[in-house]
């Protein structure tokens, strides 16, 4: 198991949304994270609706009420907790989670990859829908 340093955990906007970018399966992939509170959730950046990024400007997220994304194409709503889509034209779909950690102010994406392990232990404490 790799532990693979995400972001620190502050720079996810409460209420709001961080885009970044991490290795998983030996490709680099687009992520969103978003916060409430002392929870982050990590998704593909991906709408399920027609497999497109979320961000209509890379980086750029919409959420609302601190508790929605918004799929600034076509204006699909997903939950911050499970990344289900509540209203829009991919409701009742879900954003695809990545699991993650908090250790020390900064979150960890846990992925099997070949190579050393590296960071910290991500088995005791998860982040995720």
């Amino acid at each position: 198991m790799v532990a693979i340093a995400l972001c620190a955990f502050e720079q996810v906007p409460e209420g709001g949304a961080l885009g970044v970018q991490a290795m998983l399966h030996g490709r680099s992939t687009a992520l969103v994270a978003v916060r409430r509170g002392a929870q982050v959730w990590v998704y593909h950046n991906r709408c399920p609706h027609f497999s497109i990024p979320l961000d209509y400007q890379p980086g750029t997220f919409s959420t609302y009420q601190g508790q929605l994304l918004m799929c600034a194409h076509h204006a699909a709503m997903f939950r911050f907790a499970d990344g289900h889509c509540i209203d829009g034209p991919c409701a009742g779909a879900y954003l695809d989670s990545v699991a993650v950690c908090e250790r020390d102010g900064q979150l960890w994406l846990a992925e099997v990859q070949d190579g050393p392990a590296g960071g910290p232990s991500c088995q005791e404490k998860h982040h995720d829908a």
